[in-house]
């Protein structure tokens, strides 16, 4: 089964101790396709400038299953950012966000993307997020990100979203904003009251939380010797979530833990080079060993009561 992401398409120059890189190609829909990709087809709705490497583009993602039929060109400058991340690799200082044509992006969902069963609203105006809802059709699971400016700029619309969708990602300190909850498990539980079913906070370097109505799933992050890039390590955990559910079709509680765990999988090799570099190098045995790296991580024998 095929995932529909509407994101951005943007470039990146990225900064962090360990190295620098400049006008790589970034966004949340590239970082989520990259990474998706490895489980299941995608369809990239986005768009782009008229000095955008669109063929660099084309031939990073030439050998996966990503359709860029839903991706516009449109005349003007593409979707800059320019961030810097020193020794606490968990946030990034912005330095520079140019939105170009970006600013204007009212997204068209083709004819043949809009019955995808699996749709990923990715970190965009709630107010394009529900234009986007109006044109697909009977979903089997619709998930959305958001951010810290959206909660606080649109927050009438990002509530009228919540009532629309299945899923919700966010980090912890946004799942904080929202809610005016510190405590994550009520922040949760307020958010389930809204309308979704699921919600995932990602907490960075220490892991990941899954909540439904009845129970709290968790799974660490990947432990690494080196982090190069943080950026996108969000869109490549929801990538790799999103990836496997369509893969499997599967949503009972079961294949949705194990969607985390995918998910944390491909957070954890997205950071190991900068831009989508590391989620184009590796394969299906790479993610195998990976996934199975993570059930060696917290497995244990529980012990029998005496």
């Amino acid at each position: 089964m095929s995932v529909l992401v509407v994101g951005s398409v943007a470039l990146d120059s990225v900064e962090t101790p360990f190295g620098k890189a400049d006008n790589v190609l970034g966004g949340s829909g590239t970082f989520f396709s990259a990474s998706a990709s490895h489980l299941a087809p995608v369809q990239l709705v986005g768009i782009v400038g008229n000095d955008y490497p669109i063929e660099s583009l084309k031939k990073a993602f030439s050998e996966r299953q990503i359709d860029l039929g839903g991706l516009e060109q449109a005349d003007g400058p593409s979707f800059r950012w320019r961030g810097r991340y020193r020794h606490d690799l968990n946030s990034a200082e912005t330095l520079e966000t140019h939105l170009g044509v970006f600013s204007n992006f009212r997204p068209k969902i083709p004819e043949q993307f809009r019955r995808a069963p699996y749709v990923f609203l990715g970190n965009i105006d709630p107010r394009l997020q529900l234009e986007v809802l109006e044109q697909v059709e009977r979903p089997k699971l619709v998930a959305c990100d958001t951010m810290n400016f959206w909660i606080e700029s649109r927050r009438p619309d990002l509530m009228k979203l919540l009532e629309h969708v299945d899923l919700i990602t966010l980090n912890d300190g946004e799942a904080r904003q929202l809610t005016e909850e510190f405590n994550l498990v009520k922040a949760a539980r307020w958010i389930m009251a809204k309308g979704p079913k699921l919600v995932v906070i990602k907490k960075g370097e220490h892991g990941a939380f899954m909540f439904n109505g009845t129970s709290i799933f968790f799974a660490p992050a990947y432990p690494l010797e080196s982090v190069f890039d943080p950026t996108g390590a969000g869109d490549s955990f929801a990538g790799g979530f999103m990836g496997y559910l369509a893969r499997t079709g599967d949503l009972s509680e079961a294949s949705l833990r194990r969607a985390v765990v995918y998910g944390s999988a491909m957070g954890s090799f997205a950071v190991e080079k900068f831009s989508v570099d590391r989620l184009l190098e590796i394969g299906p045995g790479d993610l195998s060993r990976r996934v199975g790296e993570f059930h060696r991580l917290v497995n244990f024998e529980q012990e029998l009561d005496s």
